[in-house]
């Protein structure tokens, strides 16, 4: 058995590793933190944490490198504007970033290293590859020279002689103007680090480049990032790793965006949701069901409707789970292995969507149990159920998920000794027959944001969707 993996470079399915016990090595591109995160920036961390959990499930040990991007371009801008050392603005929106990913339920990298704090390793790659010849130096800036290495723009399916490439401030003394700065110049009054081509900073494309060599060595198995970094960004770091000779990367697996009326969230587009403001509205847990099971290759088109939605969806999860931990008397462990379907979906490119409809298909089968009586079959249906939102990162019954509910319970006590006493004056009605009455009530009680199933046990109450 194997896991299928979309491969960018082919366009297409392609067989990743046999399914036997090892090791898999990630490199996923960070946040540039020179603002807080939205949740289109969240949502890269979301998709590559589920693969993360299902690789864990298939039985690899994974090693995961998520890197900082603590010095750039916008990080210095804003420096400027605020009147800020650039490395106080970069440490607090790391912060934010980590504070996001936690608040979502993610599992923290195997390491997460910063590039500021790299910048000797950065320095050798760039000795390697003038060496080499893939490189030079003008004018205290050092190019890779794109036309030393055959295989640029494959990962893309460029045609060189066509590309425009972005060009930076202050990048003087190319001999190509597609030529991509690896290192910048210092300029006045801008951090700069002193290297044998005289002071300077590093770009982007290098830092990844040399980070992802010193935490998983010459190859590692997927390097993940938003689509929009295919290129320039992931074009320049194939380059840059493979001209210092090593294989980098033997697949690339990359996210689709969270979008606002058709177009990328973005800060400088004024169209994006922090993620700070977003958990003080919607739990945190529907969140993560929201941004994260939709196919990590298809857009997210963000609305207040969506994640009603997407919270009405994740209610009937919890309110079976809920009912059966009460008729079970206890909480329910996960089952050992999650649904042959499940797993097949998962193992077929993260199929996400057509797992989550096993989830849903197991939570139909044991409302049908409860409702015929059968708490055994009912059990098992939650254990099963257990195990693939673990798989997920949504199981409610997870640990991680306890804070949330203990911040909800004194309210939620509160609100369901007065339901109680509300349901009581229903019930009284319906012993007398008096239908309206008690129909009223319920009807009463729906406009209220509530959900009232009557059952072998008696009335309960849910909240409904919003």
């Amino acid at each position: 058995m194997t896991i299928r993996l979309h491969d960018t470079s082919a366009r297409q399915i392609r067989d990743f590793i046999p399914l036997t016990p090892g090791c898999v090595s990630i490199y996923l591109c960070g946040a540039t933190v020179q603002a807080a995160p939205h949740i289109g920036h969240v949502r890269s961390y979301l998709n590559f944490d589920i693969m993360r959990r299902w690789l864990v499930y298939r039985g690899y040990e994974v090693t995961f490198v998520r890197n900082v991007t603590d010095i750039d371009d916008k990080i210095i801008w804003k420096s400027a504007e605020q009147n800020r050392p650039w490395w106080s603005i970069g440490y607090e929106n790391e912060r934010a970033f980590n504070d996001g990913y936690d608040a979502l339920g993610c599992l923290p990298p195997t390491y997460e290293p910063r590039a500021t704090g790299h910048i000797t390793e950065m320095v050798e790659m760039m000795r390697g590859l003038i060496e080499r010849g893939h490189a030079y130096e003008a004018d205290g800036n050092v190019y890779f020279d794109v036309r030393s290495f055959p295989g640029y723009l494959q990962l893309s399916n460029q045609n060189l002689d066509e590309l425009r490439q972005p060009s930076g401030e202050g990048e003087t003394g190319k001999r190509d103007q597609r030529d991509f700065a690896m290192w910048k110049a210092a300029k006045p009054g801008e951090p700069s680090w002193e290297t044998p081509w005289g002071r300077g900073r590093p770009g982007w494309h290098l830092e990844c480049s040399a980070m992802a060599h010193k935490y998983l060595g010459e190859a590692f198995d997927i390097h993940g990032g938003g689509i929009d970094l295919i290129f320039p960004h992931h074009e320049n770091e194939i380059a840059q790793a493979k001209g210092f000779g090593d294989e980098f990367a033997r697949y690339w697996v990359h996210n689709a965006w969270v979008t606002m009326s058709g177009e990328k969230m973005s800060k400088s587009l004024g169209n994006s949701v922090l993620v700070s403001e977003m958990v003080k509205q919607w739990r945190p847990i529907v969140l993560r069901y929201y941004l994260g099971t939709p196919h990590y290759r298809s857009m997210i088109e963000y609305s207040e409707e969506a994640l009603r939605e997407a919270e009405s969806a994740f209610a009937r999860i919890e309110g079976f789970i809920q009912r059966v931990v009460e008729k079970a008397g206890g909480v329910v462990e996960p089952a050992p292995e999650v649904p042959l379907a499940f797993a097949e979906a998962m193992d077929d490119d993260l199929g996400v969507p057509q797992a989550l409809a096993i989830v849903h298909t197991t939570v139909r089968q044991g409302n049908s149990a409860l409702a015929a009586d059968d708490k055994e079959a009912a059990v098992a249906r939650l254990a099963e159920l257990r195990a693939m939102l673990g798989v997920l990162g949504l199981d409610p019954l997870d640990p991680h998920w306890a804070g949330e509910a203990d911040r909800g319970e004194d309210l939620h006590g509160v609100v369901d000794t007065l339901v109680r006493l509300v349901l009581q004056q229903r019930e009284a009605a319906r012993g007398r027959k008096d239908w309206a009455t008690a129909d009223a009530i319920r009807d009463q009680l729906q406009q209220s944001g509530l959900v009232v199933e009557d059952g072998p046990d008696g009335p309960r109450w849910t909240l409904g969707p919003r």
